[in-house]
């Protein structure tokens, strides 16, 4: 049984994105991320994949589509709540954040086959990583790794790689984080709700300097 896991926060004012605040308001911060997340899941939810769970901090909204299973985040740093995620699958899993708004079915799918590789890996242009894939779940291979610093990505392959792990090497995708990493992905991906808002929150009327 295959599943894909997608970890996300309730996109709520002063919650999520607040790297973006300033230039956006907490409100707008809030809009942006549900439409990544909503983005992520419309992905997400079109990939032949035997069970698709939403790993949440917070409530489901009316952003969720039909097909998810909700399931709560663990408490503790970002690496135990990933390793917790995975030692929930019953099988082989990938998981992915809600940072990757462009990310597309097609770039999802190959990372679903076990047959060349025994882990995928995504790299995030910032140093980190937006995606991870493994045939046998290991919390272990989680639990350490320091995460939100420059090497994340690096430190986390590595820990792959050491333990003998087959790994297959995802495109690098850019994380929305700051306003910049907003407007480059936005840029990148213009029919995705997230473009869509984005330049509706930076129009003319709303403040095109963002």
């Amino acid at each position: 049984m295959t599943t894909l896991l997608v970890i996300a926060k309730e996109p709520r004012p002063g919650r999520v994105k607040t790297r973006l605040t300033p230039p956006f308001t907490p409100e707008e911060a809030a809009a942006l991320a549900e439409a990544a997340l909503a983005d992520t899941l419309s992905a997400a939810g079109r990939v032949p994949a035997d069970r698709h769970v939403l790993v949440l901090d917070g409530r489901p909204g009316p952003w969720l589509p039909p097909g998810f299973e909700v399931v709560p985040q663990a408490s503790g740093g970002l690496d135990v709540r990933l390793a917790a995620a995975f030692a929930g699958c019953p099988g082989p899993a990938l998981l992915i954040g809600m940072d990757t708004p462009h990310v597309t079915p097609e770039l999802l799918a190959p990372a679903l086959r076990w047959d060349a590789y025994d882990a995928w890996f995504g790299s995030a242009a910032d140093g980190g990583f937006w995606a991870l894939g493994l045939a046998r779940p290991a919390p272990s291979l989680l639990l350490g790794v320091p995460m939100s610093t420059p090497d994340t990505g690096a430190v986390q392959y590595a820990r792959l790689r050491a333990a003998g792990l087959r790994v297959g090497e995802l495109p690098v995708l850019r994380d929305v984080d700051t306003a910049s990493d907003a407007r480059q992905v936005a840029a990148a991906a213009p029919g995705t709700r997230f473009a869509a808002r984005y330049a509706e929150l930076t129009s003319t009327t709303t403040g095109a300097g963002r």
